[in-house]
Parts: C-alpha cells; structure tokens; sequence
C-alpha cells in the first residue's frame, strides 16, 4: 500500500524535528519546516534515506568537515543553502 504524500510528509518532518543531537534537530527542523513540501518524490526517498544517517555524520557532511557521500551530496546542499538562507 502506498502512504499518501501528506501523510509522508508529516511523517518525515516529525523525524527531522526529533534527532539525536540538538544540532541535527534545529537544522532539519528549519530545512523540513521551509522545503520538504517541494521535495520530489525521488528527492523525499533520499531525505529518507539521509534520516536513517548517523547524526554527527550528517552534521559533519552538512558544516563541510567531511564531504557527503555522492548519494547525498545533492540534498546535503539545499539543506546548507536553506540554512544560509534563514
């Protein structure tokens, strides 16, 4: 059976909104609060993807300490670019 999309959106943003570190949870916070909904479908499996990353991986992909994998070095950058854009 197919989830609805508003349904996965809700679903996705509670997971972004309740990480790990205090860090992941204020940035894909403010990255599922402001582009979540403008994901596409392929775009939103690789966000869901990136949330079963370990949290200082995804904090240190995200403040450039060590690059993102390829599979998520696009997303990782318009999660940079709406923190730069807050």
């Amino acid at each position: 059976m197919t989830e609805p999309r508003d349904v996965r959106l809700k679903r996705l943003h509670m997971r972004s909104i309740r990480r790990g570190i205090k860090e992941m949870d204020i940035i894909l916070t403010k990255f599922s609060e402001m582009e979540l909904a403008g994901l596409t479908d392929e775009e939103l499996d690789t966000y869901e993807a990136l949330l079963h990353e370990n949290d200082h991986d995804l904090y240190q992909w995200v403040t450039d300490q060590v690059p993102a994998p390829s599979a998520f070095s696009a997303l990782i950058s318009k999660v940079k670019r709406t923190l730069l854009n807050s």
